[in-house]
């Protein structure tokens, strides 16, 4: 390449150096910048990298690059690039300090969680961006640490208001590496670049046929292009007797390193195999263990004359291909003899973990010695967040172990791991290890039931040749019943992975696969007199509700939900155990079987703020959603609103989950928003569809009956609302009945109203909550034969109004001014439209606010109409911002909870102050804002 001096454009990336001067110039001027460069090993990524980084004159400027055989060590690269900086690490908030301490080995601890690490990484760029703009450079990306680069994609998503650059190199494996960042492709060059760059590098001059040949046969790759002329003779080329053949560009560029450095003398290959094995580049480590393979380092001369290696106070190939290539060329033997030599000078008090790791490299079969010290390296990874890192030296562990039994046992272990790392493949292969142990059948039922647990994950994600959410629960059954007498616990626990299972399938399930499943666990239940824990309790109520019908169990759904509320009062750090995937269904649905708001809103809350606490990974994107929908049912629509951004976003920075399409639908139709809920109903049904999760159609179902009652489509949400009803979905069918006798009603078929208040009686007017009876008081007032409907929907609306259920006290009002308006008392009619008109207006819920006003107009009353979000509006994000800010928190602990930075917080609060025409953050608390 030529003109790499500062501000110079590369030969043929104008382009790509154009951009890059936008982003330098952006960042120097105060913005925050993103970018991943994508393309093929030698396309000329890390000269763009250079040409960054030369532009940055009076910035900060960091540089990190990925080291293969280092991806295995949990936040190896990201305590590369965050050693400059660490002088900050005093300041930032104890939490943070404390996951960064943990999970650089500065510190003992429990394991830090992502969020906080992530967070703390946010607060150092953010704080050494104060004196001067900052840029990172992190090449070869693909080959850090998954942690590390998992924790790098959430801070550039993360980056708003910081003077903050984040420039990666990602090889094209076809695989996102940081998913949510900005891509720029850097492709070949074109022929008339690559072949002015390839005659730039011949100084005698090329046949212009030889020379279309070479531009053909790299494809435009600048590296292929520079090493041809490095390792073959004038002869070869002027005659054209080179031949590249048909393997990939990669593959070429290291076969011409290994042809280079097998040129060179065999104590020189021995030396560069050491470094080669050596990810850190350690010039001590180095050095050591060239005097104990009895080489002198001088040894080295001809390597760095050969423009493979910079010996200095850190070991540097001058391209990740070379130490690719030095160390693929050496025979295994040589390899096991390196990694062993570098395994006895690595300092085990220090770096115990990489010496582990070195030693099982070095190994030509079975050590059980190994084995151990791998394993408690996986239990130091995992202490340290590190899955991705745990795993691995779990399944080399068990790849060492001699003893069937006990390797077996690691196998199972490395495949849990494996799974919570979402290294699917990998799992599946030791979990065929881990079954064909002859091990006991304990251990064989936690095999099935984990394999179990993955099929059902699988099929939740819609992942390709996964199975119907139903299919899963024969097997989840089958766990379930292999684990009885050998650990109880663990059955009952399976049976509720089972049912919830069949729950999600719903409609789409087996007839008689919900009923088949509590019949099974009843038959464990029996055997079991005590049943000591809440989730025990819930497996039991849930299985009496099924197998009794509407109204069984509802003694124990109450004790086990409330056992769970006061274990949350007295330690908050219980609700994360119940809040594996499965469950989270379970808790919600039974509180709405209960018709029990206050119980949604304790649990709820409660594990949002533990999960905002330790900033739980996997399990904080369900608790908003869990949230969301209690404040749904609050009429709360712009928390709601946030608080499923705030679930996506997290989603998508982590990649670990599909997005959550329940309460974001319901939320849809309650907004009003026509065009918009059909949009998302026909993907929920689709994805439901092809998932086999029937519950997602009934869910679908219902949110098209409530657009379809708020814009007075009546036949449409009785159509809708009839196809909700065919299948009893636990937690929102009864939503549904009422869904259905509204529309009935309006059309008049009273029949179909007689039947769903019938059906609604057995379920809310058993619930002895004022949620349950408002709810069944306001659907029988629909009967048209009921001597009392005046009296029925004052007793809703006095019962619903000591409930938070906002919503459908607001509907209560609106039906009852219509039924008043058609009795030709408009005063009174007046009087309940326009507080159901005020109501949904204030909510957000349009349909059913212009529903309402068209029954006041009709009534005498003039009601202009009001566009949705009058005023000053703000952000989803503005509004959360703002609310923690009037109620007195600091941007430092805004910044804690949202997982932003506080440079970010001042900026957002900027926004809010100009939007609501404030000068303070005293004001918030009495000012007015619409998100």
């Amino acid at each position: 390449m030529s003109g790499r001096g500062h501000g110079q454009s590369l030969r043929g990336r104008d382009g790509e150096c154009a951009e890059l001067r936008e982003f330098v110039a952006a960042v120097r001027a105060g913005d925050a910048r993103a970018l991943v460069l994508r393309g093929e090993a030698g396309v000329g990524k890390t000269a763009l990298l250079d040409f960054a980084a030369q532009l940055a004159t009076g910035m900060r400027c960091i540089q990190l690059a990925g080291v293969e055989s280092d991806m295995e060590l949990a936040y190896a690269g990201l305590q590369q690039l965050c050693a400059p900086l660490l002088s900050g690490l005093d300041d930032l908030p104890q939490p943070q300090r404390d996951a960064l301490s943990v999970a650089f080995g500065r510190a003992e601890g429990p394991a830090p969680d992502r969020f906080l690490v992530g967070l703390a990484v946010l607060s150092l760029l953010a704080a050494a961006s104060g004196d001067q703009p900052l840029l990172c450079v992190v090449d070869d990306a693909q080959w850090l640490d998954q942690v590390s680069v998992q924790t790098l994609g959430f801070v550039a998503r993360r980056l708003v208001a910081e003077p903050v650059g984040m420039l990666f190199a990602v090889r094209d494996t076809g695989v996102e590496v940081l998913p949510g960042v900005a891509e720029r492709t850097v492709g070949p060059l074109s022929d008339n670049d690559a072949r002015a760059l390839f005659e730039s590098v011949m100084l005698g001059g090329v046949d212009p046929q030889v020379r279309d040949r070479v531009v053909a046969e790299t494809r435009g790759n600048p590296l292929a292009l520079l090493d041809v002329p490095r390792n073959f003779t004038a002869t070869e080329l002027a005659g054209g007797f080179w031949n590249v053949g048909a393997q990939t560009v990669p593959a070429r560029i290291e076969e011409s390193y290994a042809r280079r450095i097998a040129s060179l003398p065999e104590p020189t290959r021995r030396l560069l195999l050491l470094a080669a094995a050596e990810p850190l580049g350690d010039s001590a480590l180095f050095l050591r263990g060239a005097a104990r393979m009895g080489i002198a380092v001088g040894a080295l001369a001809p390597a760095e004359a050969a423009g493979v290696v910079e010996f200095g106070p850190r070991m540097r190939f001058h391209h990740p291909l070379m130490r690719s290539a030095a160390y693929r060329a050496a025979e295994p033997a040589d390899r096991r003899a390196v990694h062993g030599v570098l395994a006895e000078v690595t300092d085990r008090t220090v770096d115990p973990d990489r010496a582990a790791w070195h030693a099982a490299s070095a190994a030509a079969g079975p050590d059980d010695d190994v084995a151990a010290e791998l394993e408690a390296s996986a239990a130091r990874a995992q202490s340290k967040g590190g899955l991705a890192a745990a795993a691995a030296f779990l399944e080399r562990a068990a790849l060492l172990t001699a003893d069937p039994v006990v390797r077996g046992a690691r196998a199972l272990a490395a495949a849990q791991a494996k799974r919570d790392a979402a290294a699917t493949d990998a799992a599946y292969e030791l979990l065929t290890v881990a079954e064909v142990a002859p091990a006991s059948e304990l251990h064989h039922a936690r095999v099935a039931r984990l394999r179990a647990q993955m099929a059902f994950v699988r099929s939740r994600a819609g992942e390709l040749g996964a199975p119907a959410v139903g299919d899963v629960t024969a097997d989840l059954l089958a766990a379930a019943r292999r684990l009885e007498g050998h650990d109880d616990f663990a059955s009952r626990e399976a049976y509720l992975e089972a049912i919830a299972a069949t729950i999600y399938a719903g409609r789409l399930g087996a007839p008689d696969a919900l009923a088949r499943a509590a019949e099974a666990a009843r038959s464990a239940l029996e055997r079991t007199p005590e049943l000591p824990r809440a989730v025990d309790l819930l497996l039991k109520g849930v299985v009496d509700r099924i197998t009794g019908g509407p109204g069984a169990g509802r003694e124990s759904l109450r004790a086990a939900l409330s056992a769970m509320c006061a274990l949350a009062r007295s330690d908050e750090r219980q609700v994360m155990r119940w809040f594996v995937p499965a469950f989270p269904i379970l808790q919600e649905s039974t509180a709405h079987e209960l018709w029990d708001e206050t119980i949604t809103q304790e649990l709820s809350a409660a594990v949002v703020r533990e999960a905002r606490r330790t900033g739980a990974l996997a399990g904080l994107p369900r608790a908003l959603v869990y949230r969301a929908g209690f404040h749904v049912l609050c009429g709360e629509f712009g928390t709601a609103t946030t608080l499923l951004h705030e679930a996506a976003a997290i989603t998508a920075a982590t990649g670990h989950e599909r997005p959550v399409r329940y309460h974001s639908v319901v939320l849809a139709a309650w907004l009003g928003d026509a065009a918009d809920t059909r949009a998302r109903i026909e993907a929920a049904r689709a994805d439901g569809t092809a998932r086999g999760e029937g519950r997602l159609l009934g869910l679908t179902a219902y949110a098209t009956a409530v657009l379809s009652n708020g814009t007075g489509r009546y036949e449409q949400a009785f159509a809708a609302a009839g196809e909700g009803c065919e299948f009893e979905d636990f937690g929102f069918y009864s939503w549904c009945l009422h869904e259905y006798a509204e529309a009935a009603a309006h059309l008049g078929d009273q029949d179909a109203v007689t039947w769903a208040v019938g059906r609604l009686e057995e379920r809310a007017g058993a619930s002895d909550t004022d949620w349950g009876l408002g709810a069944l008081a306001s659907a029988r007032a629909f009967l048209s034969g009921e001597p009392d409907a005046e009296a029925r929907f004052t007793e809703a609306i006095e019962r619903l109004g000591r409930t938070r259920a906002v919503v459908h006290l607001a509907r209560t009002h609106l039906s009852y001014g219509e039924w008043l308006r058609r009795a030709n008392r408009r005063v009174d009619a007046r009087r309940h439209l326009g507080t159901a008109h005020d109501m949904f207006t204030q909510m957000g819920a349009q349909a059913f606010a212009e529903r309402a006003r068209r029954e006041l107009v009709a009534a005498g009353n003039k009601v202009s109409k009001q566009p949705t979000g009058a005023g000053s509006a703000l952000t989803a994000q503005e509004a959360q911002i703002a609310s923690l800010a009037a109620e007195g928190l600091t941007n430092q602990e805004i910044g804690a909870q949202l997982f932003i930075s506080a440079h970010t917080v001042e900026w957002h609060l900027r926004k809010v102050f100009t939007k609501l025409a404030i000068t303070s953050r005293r004001q918030l608390r009495t000012a007015t804002w619409v998100s």
